[in-house]
């Protein structure tokens, strides 16, 4: 991410002794000396400076010299330099100016002559200008395209201004003529450019005289025929047709830059099938055949804004969308995955789940960069793919049980979170998932990964052998008991212990050791003496289990997680099991296993000692198989599995009823035209005409020509800058891009005086970088003038922009200024609800670092509408579902989630409670990955959370 950087430079003012310096050395022989005194006055100038001392000296002994790099700087010199006087009149010496540029319009080396005819470009004043004239003319006709495409764009520049139609009257038919026998590319280019800009109609009749040359032409003259398309057809969209046939002509242009812009110009104009389809697939080519991550990031941007209005027709790209896996960037793949999740259909859907399953193994064989979040990706992908469609969730189900074990913790979360969501929606896959969870259960390492399992294999192991096979994996898992001995059991027991298993875990006085797989053991008097050949005893197994690695590193809640599963296996063994003796058998080994689990929690000789949560949970697993009643049967074996598929339908309706949301379009007024098709004369249109005048009918039938922003919101932007008080009235019209600000700019002369040099100078502040600095206007008695300055934004944060008018008057030689208003840039317009997965979420809220803390203080007396306040206040979306919220019990906890334009992630947690007073208490929390989005939530937040509306 970009960000600023200051460097302070040692800097002399212009004293009038480097004055005379530079003087000095201009005088010199030295062209040396020359370049080096001219870039000197240059920076000064450019610094704010004024050296009129040097002015006749350069016009002495600099405008003579054949130097090209002095004559380079000369030009700059010329053009920063003030050309007017406190009156607004041209200065007498600058008539010294136009016969030095006449001779270089007259030069015989090309070079002059182009750079020349360039700086006329940046001229104003026509006093200085209308002498050149002839001069420029005459380089129209020049041998060389250099000068000749310089000169078209003075004869451009010249006639764009205010008196430039009375300068060159003839300019559009002369440019029209040199078009027509120019073989330059860049020429061409420009002369087009000029007809474009000073002479629309002339550059039309030329473009529908050669329509069959188009795709011929260069591509820069390509690339200004689509900009006069679109400019053509927004004024005129009756005319499209025509157009959009020259822009499917160059839809096979060898420039890409050509093929992208004509895709773009093709989505902007045409709504026809035809067109559509056109332009996604040159897209689709374009995703294939360009090598720079950037540009296929672009593509696939406009390709999911396709999506969003023509998505039959990108369902058959689906495919060609998915092509874009290939590239090793996470983000290309990322954006690929989430449009093709999109576009999903019954006849595409085993195409997608098989490409994906190509790429899981892909990431299994192949060690590459963020490989791990490349794989969690693809199973979030798959789970989406097998929730919309169960049928394909056999296909896949198996081959993603192999990454359970998976080192990327996120990963195997995902894999197993799909596996306990198809077990309950999928039931014929049950026994098949049971049978291969017990038998790769072993390999899952993460503890969060393990209690899901476990409580998978606690409530859908049903029948007898099912039963058995998973209390016989846990116990396998758990390892041989007891977990630890103790010290007087070890010493009494010293031959025993001989000939102990080496899983055995003996304690003693001493400290405890931590062993190679992260485990705790410590050493006895008893065993460092028996076995001199030993000096530790290993807590785990030979080959150490998880349940017993897990356990012993103090992950009591694990241990409270199995306990409760081989509870729910004796209580089901009870049912299915005829066998009374079996059944106590099982129950015992069980109760001995939950004991131990006590007895170690309890021991001093372990950093961490069980919390009263897991002790309180496997001390009621404890009780129940001692004394087991029907109803608590009922509550284990069923009412869990209850709460679970309702927790499904909620999440299943949630999901149901955005896709209804955002299928909600705006209908026709009753009282609209109504245009029929059928009935219209359809002589001299081609087919994709007729498609784009029906899909133009559905669109005004739909309503979707409605205009989004209302008068009213637009000017909610205007922004007063100045009081009415003032010499100069100012306002701004601000309008947000994702990536930059627009500031149109009023400027009102209240005086009546002309003002001189009148200059917006704007500073930011935050995040914030003004991309240029505007110019000087003189402005007339109470007359206006628009300004424009684009700001560039790089990141979420609460930016603030300040400045001030500054102008001269004829009366005063001092400059005045006007200080402006502060322009605060609001956060909302850089985030937007999202989504984001529980566990995401969760992850996220641990490693953010940047928190801001906001109690609640307002007069709302209800949570929920406090709430629905702070979520219309902040534009996210709220995580929590809206059945966790029912009901009325005075309090309320909820996680808000918002993505910023620029990736950033934006965490809020609501936590309310009403008091007796009926007043609402609590905080509200804000995580993020970078300070200023905290802070700018919090500062929003607090704005906007005492109001009610």
């Amino acid at each position: 991410m970009e960000k600023s950087s200051s460097l302070l430079v040692h800097f002399d003012k212009a004293t009038p002794a480097l004055a005379n310096e530079i003087k000095e050395a201009l005088e010199a022989n030295d062209d040396s000396l020359k370049i080096d005194a001219m870039k000197k006055a240059i920076m000064l100038l450019l610094n704010g400076e004024n050296l009129p001392q040097l002015f006749i000296t350069i016009i002495r002994y600099v405008l003579p010299s054949e130097d090209h790099t002095i004559q380079k700087l000369l030009l700059l010199y010329l053009e920063i330099i003030d050309k007017r006087d406190s009156n607004g009149k041209v200065l007498p010496e600058m008539i010294l100016i136009c016969q030095n540029l006449r001779n270089n319009l007259q030069h015989p080396n090309e070079y002059i002559r182009g750079v020349t005819l360039r700086f006329l470009c940046r001229l104003n004043e026509t006093e200085i200008i209308e002498p050149l004239i002839p001069s420029v003319l005459s380089n129209l006709e020049h041998r060389n395209s250099f000068v000749r495409r310089n000169a078209i764009l003075a004869v451009m520049t010249i006639y764009k201004l205010p008196q430039g139609e009375h300068l060159l009257v003839d300019a559009p038919e002369m440019i029209e003529k040199v078009l027509s026998s120019e073989q330059d590319a860049s020429a061409k280019r420009n002369a087009f450019l000029m007809l474009f800009t000073c002479a629309q109609d002339r550059a039309v009749n030329y473009l529908l005289t050669h329509v069959d040359n188009i795709p011929e032409w260069g591509a820069l003259l390509q690339m200004v025929v689509l900009e006069l398309i679109r400019k053509v057809c927004r004024t005129n969209r009756g005319e499209k047709g025509k157009y959009i046939k020259i822009i499917i002509s160059l839809l096979n242009a060898p420039s890409t830059a050509v093929i992208y812009e004509c895709a773009s110009t093709l989505v902007s104009l045409s709504s026809a099938p035809t067109a559509i389809r056109a332009a996604a697939n040159t897209y689709c080519q374009l995703l294939q055949s360009q090598s720079d991550n950037n540009v296929k990031l672009i593509v696939l941007d406009r390709l999911n804004e396709l999506k969003a209005s023509h998505r039959d027709i990108m369902v058959e790209m689906i495919m060609d969308v998915l092509r874009a896996l290939s590239s090793p960037n996470l983000d290309i793949r990322r954006k690929a995955i989430d449009i093709a999740l999109e576009l999903i259909t019954p006849r595409n859907i085993d195409e997608v789940v098989q490409t994906l399953k190509k790429e899981v193994v892909k990431t299994q064989s192949t060690e590459i960069e963020r490989n791990g979040e490349y794989r969690q990706m693809l199973v979030q992908a798959i789970h989406s793919c097998a929730i919309k469609f169960p049928e394909v969730a056999s296909t896949v189900v198996h081959l993603l049980m192999d990454f359970l074990g998976d080192s990327n913790v996120a990963s195997a979360l995902d894999v197993i979170v799909f596996v306990r969501e198809i077990i309950e929606t999928n039931p014929k896959l049950r026994v098949s998932i049971i049978t291969r969870l017990l038998d790769t259960f072993y390999q899952i390492r993460a503890a969060r990964v393990c209690s899901c399992a476990l409580w998978i294999i606690g409530e859908y192991c049903l029948s007898l052998s099912e039963v058995e096979s998973g209390i016989s994996t846990i116990k396998q898992c758990l390892g041989d008991l007891p977990f630890y001995t103790a010290p007087e059991e070890a010493e009494s027991t010293e031959f025993s212990k001989k000939q102990q298993p080496v899983n055995s875990f003996t304690v003693s006085s001493r400290r405890p050791a931590i062993l190679a797989d992260g485990t705790y053991a410590t050493q006895s008097a008893a065993s460092e003496t028996a076995t001199s050949d030993r000096s530790l005893v290993r807590g785990t197994l030979a080959s150490p289990s998880n349940l017993r690695s897990l356990i012993l590193t103090g992950d009591f809640f694990l241990g409270a997680v199995v306990s409760c599963t081989l509870t729910k296996l004796v209580l089901r063994l009870e049912e299915v099991q005829p066998s009374k003796v079996e059944v106590n058998k099982a129950a015992a080994s069980v109760l001995l296993i939950m004991v131990s689990m006590l007895q170690l929690g309890q021991s001093s000789f372990l950093p961490h000692q069980i919390d009263n949560d897991s002790y309180d949970r496997i001390v009621l697993c404890i009780r129940l198989l001692c004394n087991t009643g029907d109803e608590a049967r009922k509550i284990w074996l069923q009412s869990c599995r209850q709460s679970f598929v309702k927790m499904l339908a909620d999440k299943q309706f949630h999901e149901t009823e955005e896709i209804k949301a955002k299928a909600q379009t705006s209908h026709a007024q009753p009282d609209d035209l109504i245009d029929f098709y059928h009935l219209k004369s359809r002589k001299g249109m081609s087919q994709l005409e007729l498609e784009d005048e029906v899909q133009d009918d559905l669109k005004r039938a739909t309503g979707e020509f409605t205009k989004d922003v209302d008068n009213g919101n637009k000017l909610n932007r205007i922004l007063q800058l100045t009081g009415f008080s003032d010499p100069v009235y100012a306002e701004a019209y601000v309008t947000v891009h994702h990536y930059d600000i627009v500031l149109d700019v009023t400027v009102i002369n209240r005086t009546k005086e002309t003002l001189q040099n009148l200059c917006l100078e704007l500073s930011t502040m935050g995040d914030l970088k003004l991309v240029e600095r505007p110019q000087n206007y003189t402005l007339a008695p109470e007359s206006s003038r628009q300004i424009r300055a684009n700001i560039k934004v790089s990141s979420t944060e609460t930016g603030v922009i300040f400045g001030n008018i500054v102008y001269e008057t004829s009366n005063v030689h001092e400059r005045t200024v006007v200080v402006l208003n502060d322009i605060h840039i609001d956060i909302m317009d850089y985030i937007s609800p999202a989504n984001c997965a529980d566990v995401a979420f969760r992850n996220m809220w641990a490693e953010f670092e940047w928190e801001n803390k906001v109690a609640v203080n307002t007069i709302i007396q209800d949570e929920k509408e406090f709430l629905n306040h702070i979520i219309n206040s902040t534009n996210m979306k709220c995580l929590t579902a809206p059945s966790a919220l029912d009901g009325e019990c005075g309090f309320l906890a909820a996680n808000l989630y918002a993505k910023s334009v620029f990736g950033e992630d934006a965490l809020v947690n609501v936590s309310i409670e009403k008091q007796e007073d009926g007043k609402l208490s609590g905080y509200i929390r804000i995580r993020s990955k970078t300070q200023g989005i905290a802070l700018s939530l919090g500062d929003k937040i607090t704005l906007k959370q005492k109001g009610g509306s």
